[in-house]
């Protein structure tokens, strides 16, 4: 039985189409997606995010002007053109050759995910049909070949089920049916003047002289082939072995870009269940692109497409299933995808020891450009200072050479021509006529900036003279012990101070180096503390800001000029483990230890900052740094110095609520917050559910004027019965609790042991919920103030609730104003609040006056009206208001003291200010404005 299973696998292997096991496994190889495309949901399929960039033919004479971003062309000399369109003969080619097409693109235009794309489809059998064989190769991984090797031998390596595959025999003309796909070609060197000629598939060739021969028809002349390559080696391959340019030109108009981002926020990984909040952002997004800013222009380019929807991922739908994520992460991986493994340039000779990475060039010279202008708070650049930052004193024809290299890759990949009409760009900068430049997306700059830091690469010239010194004697130092060793016997010792000097200098590097990085700790905490930048918003909100636009009311500006708050943001991040493995791959080395000292500056210079008051948004920011960051233990000794953590007004999303639970969890259990404040924040059910490991780490709660209805009073009733959980204040004011949310949370009463302080203002309690609330008081032994002003109590429920916490062992405190009491029930209220049996009476707040006086607590109550007037129903605190001016006249009239009758006046001019600062705020509401 087993060798008759044997022998129908062996018969199946041997009967198999080698072609269709070549489609189903290139179909599993290409629809392999990288981890960083995986943040968008694990079951998207590429050919799902797949939006066709612009691609046009390009005549031989046209090349030379054509190395700009498309987005300074006028329009397109020719129509757009699929890939599958490119192989389409004319009557002026040779018809017994195949094609060579010579796609190409500048950096990030979309090269790689139409090769993607273009081998998906024909393996569905959807596109280039007339091909029965597709080959694929990495140019990267042709050019690292160190034998020479015969084009069956090459074919073979990576596929062995093509080998000695007819197609590829040389025989008649099978090979008209054959495309050899060559991605990347500018990481090979083609030498097409002095390469053996050859015509034989098994002849043995340097993989370039496989290539060069294949493209020069030599070998296989019927087969076509599809080359891409950067605009800097197009003329590695003479024109004359070219049958057709084309030119990758990213995404020509909005519609494009916004089929894009559909494609890309729309989807929900394993439901087609449509998502509103995702179909509004992709509206503002592209309403905000439309207005022609400099994200359109940015969005050119396919790969800052995706960078835009990764960040609006994050932004917008994290959840505290999803794995973690950074800013920085996004950023980091984003240069991975566009940069990983690229060198600047690859010539035959040069080991890889030499080669030059692309991405620690782009730091050592746009890292430099960047870095000065987050220095000087300014955005943009001239061409005179372009060629200072990025040419530099270059000497050498190499590097002069490798400059022109990246100045035709990679520059216009990261810079673009100034398009705004920002006073702030052009202000004090020169002539009017000059052309000016600024980063393509303003994060960028910043992102740059803090990796040039980080890396250390701004560093004094005696920092730069010491490691080289340090380098260079560490390499020699068992020379040095040696000649030591000899010449002592002969030479006397205090020759050799000389020496011992030598040895002692890696220690006086190392000093300057710790300094070095004390440095960049203080620069970290300098930049992120500074006073003109603490009344902007909040990072979070000004990356959402940039790419969404502004909605409503145009922004108070509070600073001269743009913000560069992300930049301290990006320095912690980039500390990072995760990080910095993606940054080595990419050549930026940070070590361990330099992170190790940064990191033990840094959390003394917090700790010292945390000591001064902070505004929301600056808070908001401190937790920002320290969730990038990514240290357990840095976050949980810098939360040890605070206290108290105020968000109050900071629109709070579902990241912002994760950033706050993931950096209190950090702590150990005893960590406790003795004032969590999370008024106005727009809180709903879903995101105090995020909030719930963060909540149990408070004591004094406010959660006023958000959306908490009756849900999430089961959640706040569970926070109470929580066993580890301390909360002793719990302000809810202004929530749409009603009585069906009051009453779950009464259910936690009983239970609860640590409730001293419960605020129910406004929260729709009315005479149901006061009633529920005085047959569960006595089971809240702790409660001392209780607040339920403005619910529409009346007399008995009122009533009841007073007599009720006259008899609790500690309430001191009830709160009762603006609920429409008559006088007869107000004074009846006095009177219940005191407990002659037990010589203790209970303070009532119910107007500001008791009878025929000034009620001790007329100060409170005008402050808690004045502190939320603006958000109460204004008609409704006008009618309260004006019954508390008719209490004050007549209690005015009994009066017969004169100074008792100045008190009242003043208690009156109190609330007439109140009256009026209403009456303001509703007459601007009724306008549209807001304060």
């Amino acid at each position: 039985l087993i060798w008759h299973r044997e022998e129908r696998a062996f018969c199946f292997c041997v009967h198999a189409d080698p072609l269709e096991i070549h489609k189903k496994r290139l179909f599993l190889w290409f629809s392999h997606l990288p981890k960083e495309e995986k943040q968008f949901g694990g079951s998207f399929r590429p050919e799902t995010m797949h939006v066709d960039p612009l691609i046009l033919e390009r005549r031989d004479e046209e090349r030379s002007g054509l190395l700009h971003s498309p987005f300074q062309t006028n329009g397109p000399s020719s129509p757009p053109m699929t890939v599958e369109q490119l192989f389409h003969r004319t009557d002026s080619w040779t018809p017994d050759l195949g094609l060579n097409v010579l796609l190409y693109g500048a950096v990030g235009s979309g090269k790689d995910t139409v090769v993607r794309k273009l081998v998906l489809d024909w393996c569905c059998g959807t596109a280039l049909t007339q091909f029965k064989l597709l080959l694929p190769f990495s140019c990267k991984d042709l050019s690292q070949l160190s034998k020479a090797a015969s084009l069956r031998d090459i074919v073979a390596r990576k596929f062995l089920h093509l080998r000695n595959h007819p197609l590829l025999s040389g025989n008649a003309d099978q090979a008209k049916e054959v495309l050899f796909l060559f991605n990347g070609m500018e990481k090979m060197h083609l030498d097409f003047g002095s390469t053996e000629l050859c015509s034989d598939p098994g002849e043995a060739l340097p993989a370039a002289g496989v290539v060069v021969n294949l493209l020069r028809k030599y070998l296989l002349p019927e087969a076509s082939i599809l080359v891409t390559t950067r605009l800097s080696a197009l003329d590695r391959i003479p024109s004359k072995y070219v049958s057709r340019y084309a030119q990758i030109c990213g995404f020509s108009d909005p519609d494009h870009q916004r089929a894009y981002f559909s494609s890309r926020l729309l989807q929900r990984a394993g439901t087609d269940a449509p998502n509103p909040e995702a179909e509004i952002l992709v509206e503002q997004l592209y309403l905000n692109i439309q207005n022609k800013g400099r994200l359109a222009t940015a969005c050119f380019l396919p790969s800052y497409c995706w960078l835009t929807c990764a960040t609006l991922h994050f932004l917008r739908f994290t959840s505290a299933q999803a794995p973690v994520c950074t800013l920085t992460g996004i950023y980091t991986s984003f240069l991975m995808l566009n940069f990983g493994g690229e060198v600047l340039d690859s010539k035959t000779g040069i080991s890889q020891d030499h080669y030059v990475s692309l991405m620690l060039y782009v730091v050592r010279t746009l890292g430099k450009l960047a870095f000065d202008g987050v220095t000087n708070k300014r955005r943009s650049f001239s061409e005179k200072e372009l060629e200072q930052w990025i040419g530099g004193k270059t000497k050498t024809d190499e590097e002069l050479r490798l400059l022109a290299i990246f100045q035709t890759d990679v520059l216009n990949f990261f810079l673009e021509p100034c398009v705004e009409n920002d006073k702030h760009l052009s202000h004090g900068l020169g002539e009017d006529d000059e052309r000016w430049y600024v980063f393509a997306v303003p994060a960028m700059q910043e992102y740059l900036a803090a990796l040039y830091v980080v890396l250390g690469e701004n560093k004094s010239a005696l920092e730069l003279l010491s490691k080289e010194f340090s380098t260079a004697i560490g390499q020699a130092s068992d020379d040095v012990n040696a000649l030591f060793n000899i010449l002592s016997k002969f030479i006397p010792l205090r020759i050799f101070a000389v020496f011992n000097l030598l040895k002692l200098f890696p220690k006086f590097f190392e000093k300057i180096s710790r300094h070095n990085q004390g440095r960049i700790a203080t620069t970290m905490t300098t930049a992120m503390f500074r006073e003109e930048d603490s009344n902007n918003d909040d990072v979070l909100e000004q990356v959402e800001q940039s790419l969404l636009g502004f909605h409503g009311p145009a922004p108070q500006t509070y600073s001269k000029g743009r913000p560069f708050e992300l930049y301290p943001i990006f320095m912690g991040g980039l500390l990072h483990y995760g990080n910095r493995v993606l940054l080595q791959q990419l050549g930026c080395n940070i070590q361990s230890s330099t992170v190790a000292q940064i990191t033990r500056t840094l959390r003394k210079y917090l700790v010292k900052e945390l000591s001064k008051p902070l505004a929301a948004d600056e808070q908001m920011d401190l937790l920002v740094l320290l969730y990038e960051i990514q240290n357990p233990r840095l976050t949980a000794e810098v939360l040890s110095s605070i206290r108290s953590i105020c968000l109050a007004q900071v629109c709070m999303t579902s990241l912002k609520c994760f950033i706050l639970s993931s950096v209190l969890s950090c702590t150990n259990a005893s960590y406790c917050l003795n004032k969590l404040d999370l008024s106005s924040c727009l809180l709903n059910p879903g995101l105090l559910q995020m909030l719930w490991p963060a909540l149990r780490h408070v004591r004094q709660l406010n959660l006023q004027f958000n959306n908490l209805g009756p849900d999430s009073c089961i959640l706040l009733r569970d926070l109470l019965v929580e066993p580890k959980a301390s909360v002793s204040s719990l302000q809810l004011c202004g929530n749409p609790l009603q009585d069906s949310g009051c009453c779950s949370l009464l259910e936690a009463l009983p239970e609860n042991h640590t409730l001293q302080h419960l605020s129910l203002v406004h929260t729709g309690l009315g005479d149901h919920g006061a009633q529920l609330l005085t047959t569960r008081l006595q089971q809240l032994s702790g409660l001392q103030e209780l607040n339920v002003a403005y619910n529409n109590i009346g007399d008995e429920a009122a009533v009841a609730l007073v007599e009720a916490c006259r008899d609790h062992p500690s309430i001191h405190t009830v709160h009762l104003y603006l609920n429409p009491l008559s006088d007869a029930g107000k004074k009846s209220l006095y009177v219940r609040g005191e407990n002659k049996k037990k010589d203790q009476r209970v303070r009532v707040l119910a107007s500001v006056t008791e009878g025929s006086n000034i009620s001790e607590e007329w100060h409170p109550i005008l402050s808690v009206i004045r502190e939320n007037a603006s958000t109460w129903d204004s008609k409704h605190v006008k009618d309260q208001l004006e019954v508390f001016l008719q209490d004050l006249e007549w209690g005015r009239q009994q009066q017969p003291s004169f100074w008792k009758r100045l008190h009242f006046r003043k208690v009156e001019r109190g609330v007439r200010e109140i009256m009026q600062m209403v009456e303001e705020d509703a007459l601007a509401a009724s306008k549209g404005y807001t304060k």
